[in-house]
C-alpha cells in the first residue's frame, strides 16, 4: 500500500484525518489521505499521481457548502486552503482558488473595485465560488468572471473564458470536466470605497439578521425551485425546528439545516429527506440539494 506520507515529503499529508475538523457542519468521517498543497506544482504533482496510480481524488475548498459523510472519504483529498493568494492589477483581481471569496471582495474594495459586493458574505472559497457559480442578494459570480485557470484530469493547465465556464444556476462546466480550479480573475469597474463598503457592510448585517451565522451550517440547503423559495417552502410546511439527532431545520432561517447537539452528517441527510418528502406530499415541489452531498455512508 502506497504511503503518501513518504511519497512527498515537501507537502503536509495527514492519514485518516476526520473531515469534521474542516466542515462548516462539524461532521464528516475520515479522509484516507489529507494533502494540504501550498502551490500549484504541488496540486499537479498530486493530481498526476492519483491518475497514475487510480487513486480517487477529491477536491475541497472552504467546505463550507459540503456535506461529508460520516464514512469519510476515499483515497486522496485535496484542502486548497493554503492557496490562497490574492494580487490586485489594475481593475482585475486575481485570486487563487484557495483563497476566501470574502476576503477576494474586501481586497476589491480596498481596490476601490466594484462588482463582488453580493459576495461581501459568502463564506466559501474562489474554487467553490467557480464550481458553484456562487450567488446571492441578486449577484452570481459569472458576472464577475473572466478567466479561470483549471487543471485538467489530463494533467494540462488550460485558461478557460467565462464562455467556457458554461455557468447556469448553481452550475459551472467545472462540474463535467472535473478539472482542479487554480485560480480565477474577476474583472471589475472604478467605484468609491464608502459606498462599496456600504453595500458590503448593508448585505452582511442583512445576513447576520435573517441567517443562523451562530451556528455550524453547510449554508443554503436547497436550491430555488422555479416559481418558488425554498425557505418559504419549508416554513409553510411546519419544518421549522424539524430535528433529527442533533441537526434541525433552524428556527431562523427555514432555509438552513443547522448542527445543534453533535449532530452526524447521517442527521442532516435524514433531516434533508424528511423535507423534501413533506414538502414534496404538501406542495408537490421537489427540492433539490444546493449542498453537495460527498463519500461513503
Amino acid at each position: 500500500m502506497v504511503n503518501l506520507i513518504t511519497e512527498f515529503p515537501e507537502i503536509e499529508i495527514r492519514q485518516d484525518e476526520p473531515l469534521s475538523f474542516y466542515t462548516y457542519t462539524h461532521t464528516g468521517g475520515p479522509a484516507d489521505w489529507l494533502a494540504f498543497p501550498k502551490t500549484v506544482d504541488d496540486v499537479k504533482k498530486l493530481v498526476d499521481f492519483a491518475r497514475e496510480n487510480d487513486l480517487p481524488l477529491t477536491v475541497l475548498g472552504n467546505a463550507s457548502n459540503l456535506i461529508v459523510r460520516d464514512g469519510g472519504i476515499e483515497g486522496l483529498t485535496m484542502i486548497l486552503t493554503r492557496m490562497n493568494q490574492i494580487t490586485v492589477d489594475g481593475d482585475e483581481v486575481t485570486a487563487q482558488a484557495g483563497a476566501s471569496y470574502i476576503l477576494t471582495t474586501i481586497a476589491a474594495r480596498d481596490n476601490n473595485l466594484t462588482g463582488l459586493e453580493f459576495a461581501a458574505g459568502i463564506p466559501g472559497s474562489v474554487g467553490g465560488a467557480i464550481f458553484m457559480n456562487a450567488g446571492a442578494y441578486g449577484g452570481e459570480t459569472k458576472n464577475v468572471v473572466s478567466k479561470v485557470t483549471v487543471l485538467m484530469p489530463d494533467g494540462t493547465i488550460k485558461e478557460l473564458s467565462n464562455e467556457e465556464l458554461d455557468f447556469g444556476y448553481r452550475h459551472s462546466s467545472i462540474q463535467i470536466n472535473h478539472g482542479v480550479v487554480l485560480d480565477a480573475t474577476f474583472s471589475l469597474k472604478p467605484g468609491d470605497y464608502d459606498e462599496i463598503k456600504a453595500q458590503m457592510d448593508d448585505l452582511n448585517a442583512r445576513r447576520a439578521e435573517k441567517q443562523p451565522l451562530e451556528l455550524p451550517s453547510c449554508g443554503s440547503v436547497f436550491k430555488r425551485p422555479e416559481g418558488y423559495f425554498a425557505g418559504k417552502l419549508i416554513h409553510d410546511a411546519g419544518l421549522q425546528g424539524y430535528t433529527s439527532g442533533g441537526a434541525q431545520v433552524s428556527t431562523k432561517h427555514a432555509g438552513f439545516i443547522v448542527n445543534i447537539d453533535h449532530g452526524t452528517a447521517h442527521d442532516y441527510v435524514n433531516v434533508i429527506h424528511h423535507v423534501q418528502k413533506v414538502v414534496k406530499e404538501k406542495f408537490g415541489v421537489d427540492l433539490e440539494t444546493e449542498v453537495r452531498i460527498i463519500g461513503r455512508d
